[in-house]
């Protein structure tokens, strides 16, 4: 779990601009929209941490870490498990599990930073077992939690985490519609957005793991609302659009040390 994400929390209803513009994808701004996504959602953790360099965002998460092995029954984890994998359906029900999560979990959640772990196996076979919160329409994936670990302890033992190492092929523009009604009297009418996703040298386990970070949590700060629909755009790297991020997931390389990636962007409204 890697706590970098460019929007900080937001108050109900408020839509912060972004810090970015469409500025090129630099490292000094790919470190001080992780560093501020830090500050933002732990403050208390980023006060122990020199987040003026990407080996004191390491220490930060080892930090992270610590905190809760130290703790495991009082962090929340959400456990998805994966049957079949479609892009475009995923995205849908991974918005739609976000929208439905009841306010005071989803803050909990948050300051776990969306931990959420990818286990591989068929949702439709295990539900006389164990109790989801939520299940696609199609059966592809269900949801569990967020809850305190030791809640889901049963079913991350039966299942393996999902390994998905097969690397990112390019694909054409699709665009998914956020599932669900706006509510009478919504801050703001549906919109469009591009969800533009890194694919060169990224996994689908990756992506799962990313983009899953971002399109949550850009729920949780309502930048995603039911209505809304999202043009899924391939790249092989993120750079600068010509539509500036509304949010931004950045995360370490892992094949390039102490160097950081922009992973998926969310951009305004279109």
């Amino acid at each position: 779990m890697n706590p970098h994400t460019l929007h900080a929390p937001r108050a109900p209803g408020e839509l912060r601009p972004h810090p970015t513009g469409a500025a090129r994808l630099g490292p000094e701004l790919l470190l001080a929209v992780a560093a501020e996504r830090l500050r933002a959602a732990r403050p208390e953790l980023a006060a122990r941490a020199d987040l003026t360099t990407p080996q004191g965002l390491l220490d930060a998460r080892a930090a992270l870490t610590a905190d809760e092995e130290g703790d495991p029954a009082g962090s929340p984890l959400v456990v998805a498990v994966v049957g079949r994998f479609d892009l475009p359906r995923w995205v849908a029900e991974t918005c739609r599990f976000a929208l439905a999560l009841p306010r005071e979990p989803a803050a909990t959640w948050r300051r776990a930073f969306t931990r959420t772990v990818f286990l591989a196996g068929r949702p439709d076979n295990l539900t006389e077992r164990f109790t989801f919160d939520h299940m696609a329409e199609d059966g592809s994936t269900a949801w569990a939690g967020p809850a305190p670990q030791e809640t889901t302890t049963a079913l991350r033992r039966l299942l393996k985490t999902l390994d998905a190492s097969r690397e990112l092929s390019a694909w054409s523009p699709v665009t998914v519609e956020v599932p669900g009604v706006p509510p009478e009297g919504a801050a703001r009418p549906p919109v469009h957005r591009d969800l533009c996703i890194a694919t060169a040298r990224v996994t689908v386990s990756q992506l799962l793991v990313q983009v899953n970070h971002l399109l949550v949590e850009a729920v949780l700060d309502q930048l995603i609302a039911p209505g809304d629909r999202l043009t899924l755009r391939s790249m092989p790297r993120l750079t600068g659009p010509a539509v500036p991020f509304a949010a931004l997931r950045v995360d370490a390389d892992p094949r390039r040390a102490h160097q950081l990636r922009a992973y998926a962007g969310l951009t305004e409204e279109i």
